[in-house]
């Protein structure tokens, strides 16, 4: 109760202070611009050649250290910190009795010259302090001293301020970004922008935001994924495309999965998915390299290295030397749901068909062993609705998922182009949404009547960038990659 008391003290106190700037005719707030000339990390970076310049800077104090008729003050900007001394003989009695009574948090622009103490410290010697904006919180000395953990998620403005490290992920994220643009430029891909708000939800499984258009009168869709749209423009004759954006899936919580999250699908007419493998890998290290510097990265502990090639292995294969069982040789769906039943404790479902049984042995049993970067190929055609079927065995498709620490970071086939086959297989999503699987694909008639149009032969692939940049800033968590991850209200 005690804290709480002081805390509240504090508060007052701040807000007091204001009153008597507004009294005083300085209140800051009512400050609309302020000319910073130089940055941190530059002055120091460069002191021999700014030594005696007069510059300005502009940032938050962070510590104040008063002794008398001096005072110093460390300044965080937008590059890092940097100290800055302030004598009452060099700014006037007045703004120095005014300065005394800034607080840690507060905005301040700062005019002097660039000098080295006698600890040899590049600090700013100040001829003008001027009060740009008033904080009237208290910032946390010690981010970890917190009790709750969730409120650096919640208040990632002050977990900025303070952890200097997290403004260096986010840093890292842009380069990422950026960087999977530039590679894709550069190879002749065209960025587009497709409807995030849709009547149908397709180009994935997964459960969608469902909301309301009330001058339609239109129950309306956030997209789970752009795939179908991007392929309609394949159709419509661009040869390269992607899309980098927002999806939303109505699922659950963890530390790999935020409801809102970041994908990049891209799309390449005349090339198949051992073109999308080859672009995968390549993207990957080439982000690796922007962000790091290398290709290995040190993931929570564990090294991983993804420079090309990475290693390729079938589903199948994978689960038959994993569990000993090859679900295709039983002579009925029924059999397998059986021996998966008894022999490997899955949770089967009655709509399950061989295909099924082998992706659900995969998740099972195989993904937890997958560290080093693998393409898992040749996904069963029950579960892969949208791949082109494999013309040496149509029970497969030419498709992959790439994985790296266990995780999927992208998925990617040969793009079925044939109307019929699609809508078939649409029809039997349909048949599985009925027996009860809310994230089976729903029909799409207008993307039937564009395949019925021609779709050439593509390769598509989606790049989970949230994941990914998760593996390569060491980040245990996707709310550490995203800077306003969605977080369950506090109850007041």
């Amino acid at each position: 109760m005690s804290e709480e008391l002081n805390l509240s003290e504090v508060l007052r106190i701040r807000r007091d202070k204001l009153k008597k700037l507004v009294e005083m005719g300085r209140d800051p707030f009512k400050i609309e611009k302020y000319k910073a000339t130089a940055f941190s990390k530059d002055i120091k970076e460069n002191f021999g050649a700014m030594e005696g310049q007069l510059v300005a800077i502009a940032g938050r104090i962070m510590a104040k250290r008063t002794m008398g008729k001096a005072a110093f003050l460390d300044i965080q900007d937008k590059q890092g910190r940097i100290q800055s001394y302030v004598r009452q003989d060099a700014i006037g009695e007045e703004e120095y009795d005014i300065l005394v009574t800034y607080d840690i948090g507060d905005i301040v622009g700062i005019q002097g010259t660039v000098f080295k103490t006698k600890q040899g410290e590049v600090s700013i010697k100040a001829s003008e302090v001027l009060l740009l904006s008033k904080s009237l919180q208290v910032l946390p000395e010690k981010w970890h001293g917190l009790k709750d953990q969730e409120i650096r998620y919640r208040q990632r403005y002050v977990d900025l301020i303070v952890n200097p490290e997290v403004k260096e992920t986010f840093l890292k994220r842009n380069k990422i970004i950026k960087a999977i643009r530039e590679f894709l430029d550069d190879r002749g891909y065209l960025e587009v922008e497709t409807p995030i708000l849709t009547t149908i939800a397709g180009g994935a499984a997964a459960r969608p935001f469902v909301t309301h258009h009330n001058t339609l009168d239109l129950d309306m869709q956030l997209r789970i994924a752009n795939e179908l749209y991007l392929k309609r423009l394949i159709v419509g004759g661009f040869d390269k495309v992607y899309e980098m954006g927002k999806m939303f899936r109505n699922e659950g919580i963890s530390i790999k999965h935020n409801p809102e999250f970041t994908n990049i699908e891209l799309y390449a007419a005349y090339e198949d998915y051992e073109d999308m493998m080859d672009i995968t890998e390549n993207i990957v290290a080439y982000c690796a390299e922007k962000a790091n510097g290398t290709t290995v990265v040190n993931y929570q502990g564990r090294e991983i290295d993804f420079k090309p090639p990475w290693r390729r292995v079938s589903m199948h294969d994978l689960v038959k030397e994993k569990t000993g069982i090859d679900f295709y040789a039983f002579e009925s769906d029924e059999e397998a749901r059986k021996a998966a039943k008894e022999k490997l404790h899955l949770e089967v479902e009655g709509h399950m068909k061989k295909g099924h049984l082998v992706s659900l042995a995969f998740e099972e049993f195989c993904e937890k062993d997958l560290i080093q970067p693998t393409f898992v190929l040749h996904h069963p055609v029950e579960v892969s609705p949208l791949a082109k079927r494999n013309p040496d065995n149509p029970l497969i498709t030419n498709r992959f998922e790439a994985f790296a620490n266990t995780w999927e970071i992208a998925n990617a086939f040969s793009e079925l182009n044939d109307p019929i086959d699609q809508k078939q297989r649409f029809e039997e999503q349909l048949a599985q949404k009925e027996a009860g699987d809310e994230e089976a694909h729903p029909m799409d008639d207008d993307f039937i009547n564009a395949l019925e149009v021609g779709l050439p032969p593509t390769g598509g692939l989606g790049i989970g960038v949230d994941r990914l940049i998760m593996l390569l800033t060491d980040s245990p968590s996707i709310r550490d990659i995203i800077l306003f991850p969605t977080m369950k209200p506090i109850e007041k």
